[in-house]
């Protein structure tokens, strides 16, 4: 009988033990689960606000959100994030007439330029600083999200042919012949702490400004907002200098050749309406060649262009490309880039548009037939600029020998 007594009170014991731990244990349960709440609601809520922000900023103008005046009009970072946000217009655009190039074809021609044909909707795909594989890169991107593309108005430049010009940092290969916006960009404007500094910026920005600018690169055109600062004279300085720094060594690269024999294959392929024209760069910039050393390479490259396809030529010495260096100029914003003015001489000359309107040394159409006349014209037309332009010669010769004499103190 008490060994029955001491059974059942052991087993008593031992049920309210086990109650006691799972009452335990389930408040601890109800703790945790309480502190992961805590956790995830802190790690969530700034998270999900960073996202709301960038989305709404949007300051690269990803996602076509609404842009309010004093909020978010003013991109100030969208025009270096070029190979982001142009690659994500062609997919939601899907343009049918490209205009594709350098810097100085995004500052300088207008899609609504009204020689360009059929009134198709039309997209300035240019991008800053890129080799002849970034352009062909990028009209391949276009193919791939309008097989019905129908005409591509390339400006070629010297430079793009150069070994030592890499992809820029910003060019993304996954993102090329997508269709979508790819993950890793999605993630980073929504999401990145470096997004949400830029729209602060943006919206700082937007604050100060008065002028509206919600358009501004909507469909890829960016002319250089501050042509009239008075700056211009500064500014030829700092390009010529920087054409040395960079091309000094210029060695001509078959590679990036080859990827401009593509870009003309891959047109005639899909029936493609392919105009060429080399860029007109003030006259300095023809002179920066010639004091590199390139000269016969940059004429041997125009020979080499001229067997695989008709190129406008607007480089040299005109009326247009020797406009005298002064604080505001008509032409050009530095000796790199034209105005929007001559982007539309360019064009009335490729399609044949008010030509009444353009000065008649400026522009030619190159062919295998022409091409050793008009070098030698060239020629002719620089050694009468050297002659009536001493100070400009004198400005490019005195940039290039302060870096020569730097290159060799280092």
């Amino acid at each position: 009988m008490a060994t029955s007594n001491f059974s059942d009170s052991y087993n008593a014991s031992s049920e309210s033990q086990q109650h006691n731990k799972k009452k335990n244990l389930g408040g601890k349960q109800k703790k945790f689960k309480g502190y992961n709440f805590i956790f995830f609601a802190t790690a969530f809520i700034p998270m999900f606000s960073v996202g709301l922000f960038n989305w709404t900023i949007d300051p690269y103008d990803l996602f076509n959100t609404p842009n309010f005046f004093g909020v978010n009009h003013e991109k100030i970072k969208k025009d270096n994030n070029d190979r982001l946000f142009k690659s994500i217009d062609i997919i939601r655009l899907k343009p049918k007439v490209i205009l594709m190039g350098s810097s100085r074809t995004k500052q300088g021609l207008d899609p609504e330029h009204p020689a360009i044909e059929n009134n198709q909707l039309t997209y300035n795909l240019a991008i800053n600083g890129p080799n002849a594989y970034e352009v062909r890169r990028y009209i391949e991107h276009a193919i791939a999200n309008q097989p019905d593309l129908q005409q591509v108005i390339l400006g070629i430049d010297f430079f793009m042919f150069n070994s030592s010009l890499d992809n820029q940092p910003s060019f993304e290969e996954k993102r090329i012949g997508k269709k979508h916006i790819i993950a890793s960009d999605a993630v980073n404007a929504i999401f990145s702490l470096d997004t949400f500094n830029v729209s602060r910026e943006t919206m700082s920005a937007s604050l100060k400004t008065g002028e509206q600018n919600n358009l501004y690169g909507e469909n890829g055109f960016m002319p250089n907002r501050n042509a009239n600062d008075g700056g211009t004279k500064w500014r030829f300085n700092q390009s010529i200098k920087l054409y040395f720094e960079l091309h000094s060594d210029y060695q001509f690269s078959q590679q990036y050749w080859s990827d401009f024999v593509k870009i003309v294959e891959l047109c005639q392929e899909n029936k493609i309406d392919l105009r060429v024209f080399i860029s007109p760069a003030h006259a300095t910039q023809w002179e920066s060649i010639k004091m590199t050393g390139q000269w016969d390479t940059f004429e041997q490259w125009k020979r080499e262009i001229v067997k695989l396809t008709p190129v406008w030529d607007f480089s040299g010495f005109n009326s247009i490309t020797t406009e005298t260096i002064k604080p505001k100029m008509n032409n050009y914003f530095d000796n790199s880039h034209y105005s929007p003015m001559i982007g539309n001489l360019i064009l009335d000359r490729i399609f044949d548009y008010q030509i009444e309107s353009i000065p008649q040394d400026f522009g030619i159409l190159l062919t295998t037939e022409n091409i050793e006349q008009h070098l030698a014209k060239l020629r002719s037309d620089r050694l009468f600029w050297l002659k009536n332009n001493l100070e400009e010669v004198k400005l490019v010769q005195d940039i290039k020998t302060k870096l020569d004499s730097q290159t060799k103190s280092n």
